[in-house]
């Protein structure tokens, strides 16, 4: 994608375009439904109307429901000189009108004005993803130069040059820190929820935030090239790119529509010269040829049935974007899952609390939820529950002097003592690794994140956080591979933590220290090993991967960029709800060959019938109408 592709789905254009596509969306969806009255109208009082007032209001039919498609068809066979389905469609409903069943050629323009409608939709949410990850990205950075600093836009930042970006700002470009130190919450990037400490030298990249630290940073990537750039440019490309089901429908429509014209063209004149019919004769079975070979059962073959089935699945919880999404999710043989927010909870948690022999284990949990109450840090944030629901949280604690060493722990003063809580060598490594016989290098080898207390010149208690599996991924995961699907873990998490949750929620494989444009080079190497695939996640980072797999599935918990991207929403973040939906998928894709069977036997039954003159328009009428209702009433069982 180049630049000036990026900078048209900036935040400054992006709401403007969104605008006008909603207003399009809205337009085309309100013209569908105002047709489809006027032709229940006109069918319900068409006696006692004069012939001229239900002309009028026919016309009136074809020129709001069919104006955007008949402009879209006729647009884009001038652009490929090549004939499409929605000419097709026209051509019926002038057949239909030229042999008097305005009725039949005004369904028609109905069912495909509607088509229209959700086109539209599709494209207003694919274009809403790029701008929600544009949201992301700072406008404006601190620029130092010649000792002054000045606010400008991040588009006229230049390679080393020096930007200061405060605690609790994103960082607006890529480079590395060259002053300052500070915790940065890169789950914008990795999509992992523990923070990381950056020091002098450390790499930075734009999108992430400086959690309690300033930082100077000498920028090392072009605005445009930023790592947080290439994750919108994945998405964009991946959106582009057609299925395999796309294509072929693409290639079966050019097919249909050209024999169909090309064998009406024929009816009406060969059957005149060569086998002695009337020239009316001729182009009367030439018109009704042209009204039963339009794929109205065709196309409800698949609209109704998969409506439904999304119907189906919503009331349950699980949101598909489209019906080729519910169709693509019963070929998967393998899953790839992220971790953080999808496999566990996505939030770090106390698991282990280990005391010094003769202290009171209430009083020092009681000062670590206080102390630490006082910091917006996630490990923070963690303690502070673990104290709240184990101990009892009126026992009154003042703290004072409360400070927060950057990227280390935190110090403050209780019952005039001294207090630091952190990391192994903030207290002390050697104290730490021998503390209640080396027990923080066994947590630390099952993935966990290990958080001293000290007081005065003494530890008195060790924490141990990790961010937990969810209840249900375990029974989900063991679904999956009863289904005999290949489930893999796909994390920006380090080989420790990875491993421990993989063993612990059943995956089959797992892959650690994976970046955005990691993961999806991993989900394309199992697109080319297993054919078709999903991936589950939740953070900005999964964006490229969940647009790169056959089928995205974001949990709903998770951000903004995911929800938009995938094609298929976890509302209730419930993994086991995957699996429902594949019997679901399965269920569908059954009844779908079923009316697509019988829809194309019917068009071919009643071709047959009118060549041979047996089939009057009326029968024909009757056979091409039918059929689809039948094929509707199948399809609706999905509802059930």
């Amino acid at each position: 994608m180049t630049t000036s592709t990026i900078e048209s789905h900036h935040p400054k254009n992006g709401p403007s375009s969104n605008f006008l596509l909603k207003g399009k969306e809205h337009i085309e969806l309100i013209a569908a439904l105002f047709s489809g009255l006027l032709i229940l109208f006109t069918w319900l009082f068409e006696n006692n109307l004069s012939e001229s007032m239900w002309v009028v209001l026919y016309l009136v039919t074809f020129g709001i429901g069919g104006f955007a498609k008949a402009k879209e068809g006729i647009t884009e066979t001038i652009r490929s000189k090549r004939l499409n389905v929605e000419m097709l469609m026209i051509f019926a409903a002038i057949g239909s009108v030229a042999i008097g069943y305005w009725t039949e050629g005004a369904i028609l323009i109905f069912i495909f004005a509607l088509s229209g409608a959700l086109e539209t939709y599709t494209t207003n949410k694919s274009n809403k993803a790029i701008s929600s990850l544009m949201e992301l990205q700072p406008e404006e950075a601190l620029l130092i130069e010649g000792g002054k600093e000045s606010i400008v836009p991040v588009s006229s930042l230049k390679i080393d040059d020096i930007i200061l970006v405060r605690a609790g700002e994103r960082i607006p470009a890529d480079g590395i820190i060259t002053k300052g130190s500070s915790s940065i919450d890169e789950s914008a990037i990795t999509g992992e929820s523990m923070p990381v400490n950056k020091v002098r030298n450390s790499e930075v990249y734009a999108g992430t935030v400086a959690l309690d630290g300033s930082l100077t940073i000498k920028i090392t990537t072009k605005p445009t090239e930023t790592l947080f750039q290439k994750i919108i440019q994945m998405v964009q490309n991946a959106q582009e790119e057609k299925s395999p089901s796309q294509l072929f429908i693409e290639r079966f429509e050019a097919i249909y529509v050209n024999i169909v014209l090309i064998v009406v063209a024929i009816m009406m004149f060969l059957p005149y010269l060569v086998f002695g019919w009337s020239l009316s004769e001729s182009i009367y079975r030439a018109m009704v040829l042209l009204v039963v070979a339009s794929p109205c059962a065709l196309v409800a073959s698949i609209s109704p049935a998969t409506l439904s089935a999304i119907s189906n699945a919503a009331k349950k919880g699980v949101l598909f974007k489209g019906g080729i999404h519910m169709e693509n999710l019963s070929n998967i043989k393998a899953i790839a899952l992220d971790k953080t927010g999808t496999l566990t909870n996505g939030k770090p948690k106390v698991t282990d609390a280990y005391f010094k022999k003769d202290v009171d284990r209430d009083y020092i949990t009681c000062v670590v939820g206080a102390i630490e109450s006082e910091s917006t840090h996630p490990l923070a944030q963690a303690l502070t529950t673990y104290s709240n629901e184990n101990t009892d949280t009126n026992q009154p604690i003042e703290v004072f002097g409360m400070k927060n060493i950057s990227g280390n722990g935190v110090t403050a003063f209780v019952d005039q003592k001294k207090w630091e809580i952190g990391k192994p060598d903030f207290v002390g490594m050697e104290h730490a690794n021998s503390f209640l016989d080396g027990v923080a290098g066994k947590l630390a080898s099952e993935g966990k994140t290990v958080v001293f207390v000290k007081r005065q010149d003494d530890i008195v208690a060790v924490f141990a956080l990790k961010d937990t599996v969810r209840d249900t991924t375990k029974a989900a995961i063991m679904k999956l591979k009863n289904l005999g699907i290949h489930t893999v873990m796909l994390t920006g998490d380090n080989e420790i933590t990875a491993k421990a949750v993989a063993e612990e929620a059943g995956i089959d494989d797992y892959i650690a220290d994976c970046l955005p444009q990691e993961k999806v080079e991993h989900v394309k190497a199992l697109r080319n090993k297993y054919d078709s695939i999903a991936m589950v996640g939740d953070g900005i980072n999964d964006a490229p991967a969940l647009a790169s797999a056959s089928v995205g599935i974001a949990m709903g918990e998770g951000t903004d960029v995911a929800l938009e991207t995938a094609d298929v929403v976890l509302m209730k973040s419930d993994l086991s709800k995957i699996t429902n939906s594949i019997s679901l998928s399965n269920r569908m894709n059954r009844i779908v060959k079923q009316n697509v069977i019988f829809s194309l036997s019917v068009i071919f039954i009643l071709i047959l019938t009118n060549y041979v003159q047996i089939l009057d328009l009326p029968l024909g009428v009757i056979g091409h109408e039918g059929s689809t209702i039948l094929v509707i009433l199948n399809g609706l069982r999905l509802l059930k």
